[in-house]
């Protein structure tokens, strides 16, 4: 068996922790290839090369592949799948508009959010809100999986696999870039933190919601967000944690003013630790809490900082 995995880049730089986890889900598969792909490629294709399991890394680098826009990476997935029994990927925001074009173009079928693999041809995916794993088997000839990354340990960077470049695929110019309006942060990568502290509908505003900011910074933490807290205007929508959102697995999530309505609890029931603080002492949140604290989060988080 050989599967090919798309990486994950962004502005010519390797999203280490996401890729470095789909290697190790898609190694259970056979030998990987991991291809870089992008108007910048070529320090990504390094950085892959140094992932333990990869066997090769194709790094293709044109104007085209750049601003992030999907038909001309699916099209140069897709003229590369002949040599290939599985196309992977994590299953991050790119990813997500990506593969299902490449299934598409195959006529295969989609495997989405796998959280575990079987055998070659059977995979495990969480549906329901994470409340019951499908178990997914595909006749396929071709595979096309995306990986949840939060649920495996991320490969090492040990590895020495050799790197060759390849050309861009046909262009099919079906959509243009026009602008990127990027948020800029110095705080974690929310999908990747060890630590991430997320605010609910109960912090009360978005002034308010500086008080969540404030301890994730104390904390070194990621910032994130209940769909209710985003909906309400206090928070962006790239903040939001949950079945619609992002799914994290950090070793420390605390949840401030959260209910723990099902749908959030499907994107962060996997963290190592959860720490929850709520003055419903009623809140679902405190049933899949390590440690509750049932207080009001205005009295609460200020003195939780002032001691940290």
């Amino acid at each position: 068996m050989a599967v090919l995995l798309l990486a994950e880049v962004n502005n010519g730089e390797l999203a280490f922790d996401a890729t470095a986890k789909a290697v190790t889900a898609a190694k259970a598969l056979g030998d990987v290839t991991v291809l870089c792909a992008g108007a910048s490629a070529a320090a990504a294709g390094e950085a892959a090369a140094r992932i333990n399991d990869v066997a090769k890394v194709l790094v293709a680098e044109d104007a085209s592949l750049g601003h992030r826009l999907s038909e001309p990476t699916a099209a140069l997935i897709t003229s590369l799948a002949g040599d290939f029994s599985h196309i992977c990927a994590p299953a991050t925001t790119d990813a997500k508009n990506i593969m299902p074009r490449v299934a598409a173009l195959l006529d295969v079928m989609v495997i989405s959010d796998v959280s575990g693999v079987v055998d070659a041809d059977t995979f495990e995916r969480p549906i329901y809100a994470g409340n019951a794993v499908q178990t997914v088997r595909s006749k396929d000839v071709t595979k096309v999986v995306t990986f949840r990354t939060s649920t495996f340990d991320a490969a090492g960077d040990g590895g020495s696999a050799s790197i060759e470049t390849i050309g861009a695929a046909h262009n099919p110019g079906l959509s243009e870039w026009v602008e990127d309006k990027v948020a800029e942060s110095d705080r974690p990568e929310l999908t990747s933190a060890g630590v991430v502290v997320s605010g609910g509908r109960g912090v009360g505003s978005k002034d308010d919601f500086a008080l969540i900011e404030k301890l994730a910074d104390k904390l070194g933490a990621a910032v994130g967000a209940s769909r209710a807290a985003v909906d309400s205007g206090f928070a962006p929508n790239d903040w939001q944690v949950g079945q619609t959102g992002k799914v994290v697995a950090p070793d420390l999530y605390v949840a401030v003013g959260i209910s723990g309505a099902i749908q959030h609890l499907a994107g962060m029931k996997d963290s190592k630790i959860i720490v929850a603080i709520n003055k419903d002492e009623e809140a679902p949140i405190f049933q899949v809490a390590d440690f509750g604290l049932a207080a009001d989060l205005f009295s609460a988080v200020p003195e939780l900082i002032e001691k940290l």
